[in-house]
């Protein structure tokens, strides 16, 4: 199994949408841009969770 099949099913839709519908720059910076946000937010609190 490789790690493509064992996403969720929204980060799979996520991921072809960005393939197959996104045909500019721009759209592409702004979806990485909000993606790039929440990672960095549940970062930060697994790393709080980690430290108590």
């Amino acid at each position: 199994m490789n790690m493509f099949e064992q996403l969720p099913k929204s980060v799979k839709k996520t991921l072809r949408y960005i393939k197959q519908d996104v045909h500019s720059i721009e759209k592409l910076e702004a979806i990485q841009k909000i993606l790039n946000i929440y990672i960095n937010r549940r970062k930060e609190q697994l790393q709080k969770q980690k430290n108590l």
